[in-house]
């Protein structure tokens, strides 16, 4: 018996007050058709009413697939869970979902990535909710934020500090969903569910694991649907005795502004020439000094922002499989995808289930992690997930949290200031004009990484900017590289107001960071 529906029948059977989660990573695997109707529903019947989502990551983007755009009504939805939600620049409109979050409409709360695929297995598997120290000292911490984005959500706790073991922990009591709404690429008739067209499985299996162990309902959207027994055994991710409906979308993208690229999802080998090159300019200078901090055979974790640039660094160098590369969403080597791909990555050697992926992230399972700043305080504290006054700027902190927690090394990279207009010389680097502010501040608006933690837990930790390379220090941030060009005490002294001393050894850094060609990486 086929399990074919319509958008329309498969949401009709959502529930008011129902718990939905949803599988996506902004537009990579998003469920938009059946997310749509979600919302045309509402529209029309004013049904279902009440409901509480769960983002392990963003569901949609700013640029053609709204995910979770389309329930934002008020009335159908009351409370939301997000790893991270839909991001962009200040030029365009706040997303609906953030506009809710802003005027207190939705109880908000960003909860990192990792914990809450966390909240499906132990939720599946009926223990307790999860115990875990990922988020101690952070916003994540109900001794700073608890997770809560607005008053709504403060006025209901998901998140407790608790004493085990003779440890401290979080507690995060379950949520159990009752709906799952997932996507892949084919389906065959019993629901046996196949991704060969995806950049990354995520978390469709636990989801889908979670809800039926606890008697609900799960929907996959798919492009194509095929006769049963004709999907090979392997291939299949989500077996069809999980699945409930299946809903067709010919016309579902691949990922943000991709219809389809057979190299994301691994059909097809790239040439390494095929790739382009890092642009020459000063994020390029930051970048190279980070990928300073790799020797061939490390495995790496990567960021989005100016790490990013970083696998394009190895690869002007020659040296593009020198280092694997584990991302979030899945992938393990290969090259990591910038711009609207970024959570993608062409060549890759293996695509790794989310929920497993940040097993590996917790328990720091790897040698380093780059990772960008948006500001960075006096004890090493670092926000990438709030900015009050353009909120949507910033996703939210996705799996930094999980990443940082567990992590040896950290390399954060950004710029020592907002808006200063900076030349690239012969003799090194000439601050032109100031910036509008430091982004070395007394105290960050959002904790996402803690320093104090970090100190405690003896991680390594750099900040890469255009004017030094700071270390976290038990004295505070100190900066021990100098870029070329620099003026110590009038570029980083002074212009951090004091926050940023230099060491007494502090060095020079080459030159050749700076050329406009290879700098000998790995000779």
């Amino acid at each position: 018996m086929s399990k074919l529906s319509t958008a329309a029948d498969a949401v009709a059977r959502i529930c008011d007050g129902a718990v939905v989660t949803v599988s996506s990573s902004s537009a990579l695997g998003c469920p938009d058709l059946v997310l749509a109707a979600l919302g045309a529903r509402f529209d029309a019947t004013g049904h279902p009413r009440g409901l509480t989502t769960i983002h392990p990551i963003a569901a949609g983007d700013m640029y053609g697939v709204k995910g979770v755009d389309h329930i934002a009504k008020d009335g159908l939805l009351v409370r939301i869970l997000g790893g991270s939600y839909p991001s962009g620049p200040s030029s365009m409109p706040m997303p609906e979902i953030w506009k809710m979050i802003t005027e207190n409409r939705v109880a908000a709360y960003n909860v990192p990535s990792g914990i809450l695929f966390d909240m499906n297995r132990d939720a599946a598997a009926r223990r307790p909710g999860v115990l875990t120290k990922v988020g101690l000292e952070t916003f994540v911490d109900p001794l700073r934020e608890g997770c809560a984005m607005n008053a709504a959500g403060a006025a209901a706790p998901i998140v407790a500090r608790v004493e085990f073991g003779g440890q401290t922990w979080l507690h995060f009591p379950n949520i159990i969903p009752d709906v799952a709404i997932l996507r892949a690429t084919t389906a065959d008739e019993h629901g046996n569910l196949t991704y060969e067209h995806e950049g990354a499985t995520l978390g469709g299996l636990e989801q889908a694991i979670c809800v039926k162990n606890h008697g609900g309902l799960v929907i996959a959207q798919v492009s194509r649907m095929t006769r049963r027994g004709s999907l090979r055994p392997h291939d299949v991710r989500v077996p069809g005795h999980l699945v409930d409906l299946v809903v067709i979308d010919p016309d579902q993208k691949q990922t943000c502004q991709t219809p389809y690229d057979p190299a994301i999802s691994g059909q097809i080998m790239r040439p390494w020439d095929s790739f382009e090159l890092a642009e020459h300019g000063v994020e390029k200078v930051i970048a190279r000094r980070a990928a300073m901090e790799l020797r061939p055979g490390m495995t790496a974790n990567l960021g989005f922002g100016i790490s990013a640039m970083v696998p394009r660094i190895l690869l002007e160098e020659g040296h593009p499989e020198a280092v694997t590369w584990v991302i979030e969403q899945g992938a393990v080597g290969g090259m990591p995808l910038t711009g609207f791909a970024f959570g993608c990555a062409s060549n890759a050697d293996a695509f790794v289930p989310s929920p497993q992926q940040f097993i590996t992230f917790q328990g720091g399972g790897f040698d380093v992690s780059f990772l960008s700043f948006m500001e960075v305080d006096r004890e090493g504290n670092v926000n990438v997930s709030k900015l009050g006054k353009k909120p949507y700027l910033t996703a939210g902190c996705g799996g930094f949290v999980d990443i940082t927690s567990g992590a040896r090394k950290i390399v954060f990279s950004g710029w020592f200031e907002a808006g200063a207009e900076i030349d690239l010389t012969p003799d090194g680097i000439r601050v032109k004009t100031p910036g509008k502010f430091t982004k070395m501040v007394e105290a960050v608006e959002h904790v996402t990484f803690s320093g104090n933690r970090a100190r405690d837990l003896g991680q390594e930790v750099l900040y890469i900017t255009e004017r030094c390379v700071i270390r976290l220090t038990e004295g505070g941030l100190v900066a021990t590289e100098i870029m070329p060009g620099i003026d110590p005490a009038r570029d980083i002294v002074a212009a951090s107001g004091g926050r940023v001393r230099i060491a007494e050894d502090a060095i020079t850094l080459p030159l050749s960071l700076l050329a406009d060609a290879p700098m000998g990486w790995g000779a």
